[in-house]
């Protein structure tokens, strides 16, 4: 071997060197026999560096992995020499007490001992675990290879989170049923012996045969384990500190193999009353909590596994034996309860599923007993306790405890509607009781017991169906617990308690139950002052400040009815958290601008739904618009002079959010409160007027215009033909140096204006059409690199785009407007929808294309349609209909595509329907022979075609080109 290349393994070699031992190694793996070298090397332990030895395993491995076939027999059992070789001199190094390998050496000779498993077990080494049994006997270094060669043999042929293909998975099948025929009775007695020998010996040799044990039984005969003599050594380990937290994943693995459910039964019922006799099923709070998680893993797999074979009992009519199965499940409870109830989540959250289940059985239950009771009363309050928060919860930092703990709260949420589903009555007067009690005395108790009273009552209104008395009836002598519980809440000062989690969960409680206020508006003016004070978007918490701007908005917007007393009052008081963030000064406003966009949309709503006439509506909008026009036009001035790039950025930012609170206002307006009817077209023209000027700012103009023309979009809709005047201005800046990008975006804003004014925008489209084609073929034409995968992205998504503009024009009614832009202009146009049919990959635009063509068939190719028009037809878009489907890039098994032949079929039929018996004709003697199709196939074509119903030409289509295609 190249010692000079092997120097570069050692970790600390310099970057020359290890190059080249990278480089050596991949010459090694395409040499035919310098594996030889390797394997020699190995048998005979030529080298003592530890990453030379593991080089040499790295070398064999890609050798079997991908090679193998090509080796002879002899050079085969060379391999299976070197290996046991290699391990024969593992049992004599320990004999003469020289050092074992290292940890990550003896891993992968497992690995490629177990690639050689794979390979040839089957064949030709089927004596491999009785070759591998007698070199290692019992010997220690000898065994702790062996388990870890059966540990790798299970990753490659039995773990369920290798994704194997189908021949894999039926070699791995083949493969366990030989070995169970074979020798697994011999290697289930090994395991007997390892563990017999080194139980008090060894605890790492134990454990991984413990861990052997549970990674197996799951395919092999369980009698074979689940027999006195094993589950007694088991249950003996279980005392031995080192030993027990592998002796309980491997009895989980036992209790987990499916089997008959009365033995099921029975087995998991003689394992607990072994562990009760041993005192396991009193929970020490002080014990190791490692091990009591591993612990709480087996006492749920013990309780679902019943649960399984209770279920199972059941559907068999067995209720005998599911009685008996039932109280063995009952029995469990108390120890459930424990662990639930442990203060460590770990442990806790292993428990939740046998929890869950159990209650489910409770809620199949026709009549519960006391004690079932009294079990579901337990859970609800150890739900009720593991829902607090600990002291340590960093509230304003959460990193991953704090992550951990809210998926916990997630589970423990599960539980509580589960419970809810088994005793509704009981759940809300248990809620009832811990809020009243942590209620009437907040200011005195612990954040911890506050926040979880009130997220309790939060929770109850998804846990229990309005069916139960969740709802706010009118009738105040039949108030609700959850009516009496929300009094309490709005009253009880709470609001002002000084935690961010109390805060939090106080508003978010508002907000879920403001139905309650429909039913007592009396207390909505004490809520929104909390809303618009220190407590709410005035909160020290930029976290609390965030989240209440985002709540206050949903508040208004459900009770916009019963805020007309307050509206004045509340915008003047909110004034302040409008303000257009300056980019100034460093200052910082109390609310990011995403927040402010709800804070301007709760405005808008305040405004729009008040009892006001339509001219006071007007002023308001126009004193929470004005602010923001005078601001625009102040930093558009600024922005257009200033030279430092970093600050254009930030100027463009703010106006570009200065358009945007002011389209956020105008969601408040609805079909019933229409901007004309509430007298605010004024305004928002002069909105228009006063940020269309950005359409020209020479600097920063994605941002700009991306704004703008989102503001066009939602004054299309708000406006009507009021916005049509501003149109032709907007879009001849937009047009204006336009990359792919602009283009494709401001498609749509066209589009929007032809499907709502169609006619009325006639003139308009008439003069920016050819400017607007000029522009898109200007950048479709334009170079870029050739693998500039983004570009060909952008130019497909304009190409697209440009044949939805068509599409719409032509789907509009508006095809004068092509029809008018003169002969060459109006055949570009179809030339390119024609090229888009036949020549671009891309589906989505194949079909778009075919239906623009079958619109103007329809429109033009009738007997006295556009001058010169059917000529077009049979030159160009009858040959599309063939020459598209034919491309060998149009997929047929594709979705998309299935879509875009459809329209082709369309498009056909509409040229036969307009052109009658003049376009068979054509089909039969001209175009179809010409492609030489057989006369009978012809014949077949145009009946097909004269189908009264089109989806028969569709299917034929299909068949059609299916055989025609190579």
């Amino acid at each position: 071997m190249d010692e000079q290349a092997l120097l570069g393994l050692n970790p600390n070699a310099n970057a020359d060197f290890r190059e080249r031992a990278l480089a050596y190694f991949e010459q090694l793996k395409v040499s035919q026999d310098a594996w030889q070298v390797c394997a020699e090397a190995l048998a005979q332990r030529i080298y003592s560096d530890d990453h030379v030895k593991f080089f040499c395993f790295q070398v064999l491995e890609h050798q079997i992995k991908f090679k193998y076939a090509e080796l002879t027999a002899l050079q085969q059992q060379l391999i299976r020499e070197t290996l046991i070789a290699w391990l024969q001199a593992q049992v004599y190094i320990q004999m003469h007490n020289a050092q074992p390998e290292k940890t990550f050496i003896r891993n992968k000779a497992a690995q490629v001992f177990a690639l050689v498993f794979v390979t040839e077990y089957l064949t030709t080494w089927p004596k491999f675990f009785f070759d591998i049994l007698s070199v290692v006997g019992l010997n220690p270094r000898g065994v702790d290879l062996y388990l870890r060669i059966l540990m790798a043999i299970d990753a490659e042929v039995v773990d369920r989170d290798i994704i194997h293909t189908p021949e894999e998975a039926r070699r791995n099948t083949l493969l366990k049923d030989t070995m169970r025929e074979q020798c697994i009775p011999n290697l289930v007695e090994s395991w007997y012996q390892i563990l017999q020998t080194y139980q008090h010996a060894n605890s790492e040799l134990t454990c991984q045969c413990l861990e052997v044990i549970g990674a197996y039984v799951s395919w092999i005969d369980l009698t074979l384990i689940a027999n006195d003599r094993f589950i007694n050594m088991l249950l003996g380990h279980m005392s031995v500190e080192v030993l027990r937290e592998e002796a309980c994943d491997c009895l989980y693995e036992i209790v987990n193999k499916g089997m008959d459910p009365v033995d099921k039964t029975k087995l998991v019922e003689s394992l607990c009353q072994v562990l009760q006799s041993a005192g396991f099923f009193s929970i020490n709070q002080e014990e190791d909590v490692d091990f009591l998680a591993r612990f709480s893993k087996l006492v749920n797999g013990m309780g679902q596994s019943l649960i399984v074979s209770w279920t199972k009992l059941v559907k068999s009519g067995d209720m005998k034996s599911a009685q008996d199965t039932l109280q063995s499940i009952e029995s469990k409870v108390p120890l459930m309860l424990q662990l639930l109830i442990h203060e460590d989540d770990d442990i806790s959250s292993n428990i939740i599923g046998f929890c869950y289940e159990y209650l489910h059985i409770l809620k199949q239950l026709v009549l519960l007993s006391d004690q079932q009771k009294a079990n579901v009363e337990a859970v609800m309050l150890a739900v009720m306790k593991k829902l607090t928060y600990d002291e340590e919860y960093n509230f304003e930092n959460e990193g991953e405890d704090e992550a951990m703990f809210v998926e916990y709260r997630k589970q423990l949420k599960l539980l509580l509607d589960r419970l809810a589903q088994v005793s509704p009555e009981l759940l809300l007067a248990s809620v009832r009781r811990v809020f009243n009690g942590t209620l009437q005395n907040c200011q005195n108790a612990s954040f911890m017991e506050v926040e979880v009273a009130i997220r309790l009552l939060f929770m109850l209104g998804e846990a229990i169906p309005a069916s139960h008395g969740a709802h706010f009836c009118g009738d105040v002598n039949k108030a609700s617990a959850l009516q009496d519980m929300m009094r309490t809440l709005v009253t009880s000062g709470v609001s002002a308690y000084n935690h961010t989690s109390v805060t939090l969960e106080f508003f978010e409680t508002v907000v879920r139950y403001e139905k309650f206020f429909t039913v007592e508006p009396i207390h909505i003016p004490n809520v929104l002052m909390a809303f618009l004070d220190h407590r709410g978007l005035r909160h020290s918490s930029a976290k609390v400040r965030s989240r209440t701007a985002y709540l206050f908005s949903r508040f208004v917007k459900s009770l916009h009815k019963h805020m007309n007393a307050f509206v004045e009052d509340i915008l003047s008081r909110i004034q302040d958290l409008l303000e257009l963030s300056p980019p100034e000064n460093g200052f910082q406003t109390l609310l990011s601008s995403d927040d402010q966009l709800f804070i301007y949309e709760t405005a808008g709503v305040l405004i729009v739904n008040s009892d006001y006439p339509a001219e006071r509506k007007s002023i308001l909008m126009r004193n929470l618009l004005n602010p923001l026009m005078e601001k625009f036009k102040i930093l558009l001035g600024k922005l257009i002079v200033e030279q430092d790039e970093e600050r254009q950025t930030v100027l463009a930012d703010c106006l570009n959010h200065a358009v945007g609170f002011a389209s956020r206002t105008s969601k408040a307006f609805s079909n019933k409160q229409t901007v004309k009817q509430c007298g605010c077209s004024g305004v928002y023209l002069d909105c228009l007027q006063s940020f269309l000027p950005a359409l020209s700012c020479p600097v920063q103009k994605e941002i700009l215009r991306g704004g703008v023309r989102t503001f066009l979009h939602r004054m299309i809709i708000c406006l009507e033909e009021e916005v049509l005047p501003y149109i032709p201005t907007a879009s001849e800046h937009m047009l204006k140096d336009c990359e792919a990008k602009d283009l494709q975006e401001f498609i749509p804003l066209i589009n929007q204006i032809t499907a709502k004014f169609k006619a009325q925008v006639s003139p308009f489209l008439q003069q920016v059409f050819m400017p607007l084609l000029h522009a898109i073929f200007e950048v479709l034409v334009r170079p870029s690199e050739e693998n500039d995968q983004s570009a060909a992205l952008d130019k497909q998504m304009l190409r697209r785009s440009y044949f939805a503009f068509l599409q719409t024009v032509t789907g509009s009614g508006m095809s004068e407007v092509i029809a008018n832009q003169g002969a060459e202009n109006v055949e570009r146009v179809l030339f390119t929808v024609i090229q888009g049919a036949v020549d671009y990959p891309d589906p989505i635009a194949q079909k778009t294309c075919f239906i623009i063509l079958s619109k103007l068939v329809e429109l033009w190719g009738g007997k006295d349609g556009l001058v010169g028009f059917a000529d077009f037809v049979y030159k160009h878009i009858v040959p599309a209909c063939f020459l598209a489907p034919l491309k060998p890039t149009f997929d047929l098994a594709d979705a998309q595509t299935i879509l875009a032949l459809s329209e082709c079929a369309v498009t056909m039929k509409t040229i036969y329907v307009k052109r009658g018996p003049e376009c068979i004709q054509y089909l039969q003697q001209e175009y179809l022979p010409s492609l030489q199709v057989a006369p009978e196939i012809i014949q077949e074509f145009c009946q097909a075609l004269q189908q009264p119903d089109a989806k028969v030409f569709k299917n034929y289509l299909k068949v059609f080109f299916q055989r025609a295609k190579p």
